[in-house]
C-alpha cells in the first residue's frame, strides 16, 4: 500500500503542478492584462487560487516521498493536497484525477499498518 500512495501521490502532484501553472498564470494574467468581457474575468479568491497552485503539489510531492518511512504523515499531507486541490480549483475535467490520486494515496497511505513485503 505504502508503493501505491507514493506513486499516485508523485503522479497527482505532477498533475496538480500543471493545474497549479494554469491556475497561477491565469490569474497573474487577468490582473496584468485586465477581464476580457464575459470570455476571461478574474476568479473570486484569487489568493486561494495562487495558494492551492504553490501548496498542493508540493505536500502531494512530500507525502508521497514520505510515503514508504512515515505513512501517517505521508497520508496526511496527501489529504491535504487533494483538499487544497478541491478548494482552490473544484471538481472538474482537469482536477478530477490530481485530487482523487492525492486522496487515494493519502487513504492507502493511512491504511497501510505494515511495512509492504518484498
Amino acid at each position: 500500500m505504502r508503493n501505491a500512495a507514493l506513486v499516485l501521490g508523485i503522479i497527482g502532484g505532477i498533475w496538480g503542478m500543471i493545474v497549479g501553472f494554469f491556475g497561477y498564470g491565469y490569474t497573474t494574467f487577468i490582473e496584468t492584462q485586465g477581464e476580457i468581457g464575459d470570455f476571461a474575468q478574474q476568479v473570486d479568491n484569487v489568493q486561494l487560487v495562487r495558494a492551492a497552485s504553490f501548496l498542493s503539489p508540493i505536500l502531494a510531492i512530500a507525502g508521497a516521498a514520505m510515503a514508504r518511512s512515515r505513512n501517517v504523515a505521508a497520508g496526511v499531507l496527501l489529504l491535504a493536497s487533494a483538499a487544497g486541490l478541491w478548494a482552490g480549483f473544484g471538481f472538474g475535467v482537469f482536477t478530477m484525477f490530481p485530487i482523487a490520486m492525492c486522496g487515494l494515496g493519502g487513504v492507502l497511505a493511512l491504511a497501510a499498518k505494515q511495512p509492504d513485503a518484498y
